[in-house]
């Protein structure tokens, strides 16, 4: 039995486990996909304390080799259920393993959101991708667009604009949401062009490969084809809380809905990251919430 179980391998259950051993608490880490959670997909890191730039990766790298380094144990697994058997909890995996502990700590994250047309899921991974670090390179020398306006997104098209030979970046509101610091740069940018208030109507559905998209203007619903190779899509993340809402709370958004304390409803089961219901998500508030999760994962296990 372990001490205490992170659901998620990205920089809030990293830094959990790293202070949870350095608590001399037995620590086992789950992760489903990679270790390091979405920072993996940032380009460029400018804000992490210690680091003026790194990229995501990167950093991914450092978190896991410290979590590693203390002594915590990483099995890749996907957790479908958490049961609460009072001092004892259990997890639940898909492959039928369940590993039991005294505390558990839901640090799972979220996922990247889809624009939800018609067409869509046929194309992710054939013309339709999510990440421009690890995508961006099969679009060198051709046309992408880029739909989203925050810090995420303009970091994306600043990276695939270095390959690209036009980049289109499509955002639905009438301003970049991002960093000025970023617009400024993107907008220096020859081969960038920046399409404002105007949205991603449709992804024809009679193409052998992906080469066009259907936009519209918001103001007056005018749409235009654009001819593109390629099409990354960066417009936030999605909570991945479900399976959990029988011992964490959830928000109507469906993220966890607990405070700067990160406990939930039952006693021993803690949230931490971008899973959790919270005004700002960076890889700074992620470390955070998994600092104050472990803290309070062993103040509980030691008043067992």
């Amino acid at each position: 039995m372990y001490d205490i179980v992170v659901v998620g391998g990205g920089p809030a259950g990293l830094c959990a486990a790293i202070y949870a051993r350095r608590a001399n608490k037995s620590v086992l880490i789950l992760e489903k996909d990679a270790f390091g959670g979405q920072i993996v997909f940032s380009p460029k890191v400018e804000n992490y304390p210690g680091y003026e730039s790194l990229s995501g990766s990167e950093l991914a790298d450092k978190l896991v080799s410290h979590a590693l380094g203390q002594g915590a144990d990483v099995e890749v697994e996907t957790v479908i259920r958490v049961r609460d058997e009072g001092s004892v909890k259990v997890v639940e995996t898909e492959s039928g393993t369940e590993y039991e502990c005294r505390a558990v700590i839901l640090a799972n994250g979220a996922r990247h959101r889809h624009l939800g047309l018609p067409n869509e899921e046929k194309y992710i991974g054939d013309g339709i991708s999510f990440c421009a670090v690890c995508d961006g390179a099969f679009y060198k020398n051709k046309t992408v667009a880029l739909v989203g306006g925050g810090n995420s997104a303009l970091q994306e098209a600043i990276l695939l604009s270095e390959g690209c030979k036009k980049v289109y970046v499509i955002q639905n509101l009438d301003f970049l949401t991002g960093e000025r610091r970023l617009e400024e740069i993107l907008r220096k940018r020859g081969n960038v062009e920046i399409l404002t208030g105007t949205v991603v109507a449709e992804i024809p559905s009679d193409m052998t490969e992906f080469e066009r998209i259907v936009i519209r203007r918001v103001a007056d619903g005018a749409e235009q084809t654009l001819n593109v190779d390629g099409m990354f899509v960066a417009i936030g993340l999605v909570p991945e809380n479900g399976a959990f809402a029988d011992v964490a709370t959830l928000d109507p958004a469906g993220y966890f809905a607990s405070g700067e304390d990160c406990t939930t409803v039952s006693s021993g089961i803690f949230v931490a990251g971008d899973c959790r219901a919270k005004g700002v998500r960076q890889v700074s508030t992620a470390t955070s919430d998994g600092a104050v999760a472990a803290i309070a994962a062993c103040r509980y296990i030691d008043s067992l």
